[in-house]
């Protein structure tokens, strides 16, 4: 069996690999696939990106396609910056202007209102008309600077109380254990083995 993730970001891409790990199947990427066409992430919600990608995938690839869509849902913020966490500081800015942009945004926040939480929703396409949704979500708190080297994103803000660590001070291994897209990502592949008993 074959599958395909819908993404281009190598960080990801590592990430999704080691969550799948020991899966029965061949995991395959955009670059196994020359003159994938540009998908514009047009979908107000994490869910309608992630049934987006995936639907294009599965139309250009005619294989089972894995994507994901995940964003950073800032309480005082209303929920940003959402399905925009990506692209906050504008087109093509990198981490840490992310970073930066959301730090300055709550400079004046206080402790006990900085509450966020990470979403991960992955959409898996068995066919143009077969797609289903599964969630994954943690609960953390956004620091007042940066904390950690490693992981990518947001992950050097996130607080994670229970663990008394942000994202980036975990191993990748200990991220996996906890985070959101592990989280989809595990019922996901969870969905596609029930899939195969029952086909």
């Amino acid at each position: 069996m074959r599958i395909v993730l819908a993404t281009n970001n190598k960080d990801k891409i590592n990430e999704i690999k080691r969550i799948l790990l020991g899966f029965q199947a061949e995991v395959l990427t955009l670059e196994d696939f020359p003159g994938f066409p540009k998908i514009e992430e047009t979908g107000k919600t994490l869910e309608e990106n992630a049934v987006l990608k995936a639907e294009t995938i599965f139309r250009f690839t005619h294989l089972p396609s894995l994507a994901d869509d995940s964003g950073l849902e800032v309480e005082v913020l209303n929920g940003a910056p959402g399905v925009l966490s990506s692209r906050f500081a504008g087109e093509h800015c990198s981490y840490q202007d992310n970073n930066r942009k959301l730090l300055s945004l709550m400079k004046d926040v206080p402790p006990e209102k900085r509450g966020a939480k990470f979403v991960c929703v992955v959409a898996i396409a068995k066919g143009v008309d077969d797609i289903t949704t599964v969630r994954g979500e943690v609960k953390g708190v956004i620091t007042m600077v940066e904390k950690g080297e490693n992981g990518f994103g947001y992950d050097p803000v996130f607080f994670i109380p229970q663990l008394n660590r942000t994202f980036a001070q975990l191993t990748l291994e200990e991220k996996n254990r906890f985070s959101h897209r592990a989280q989809a990502f595990t019922k996901a592949r969870e969905l596609i083995l029930k899939g195969l008993l029952n086909d």
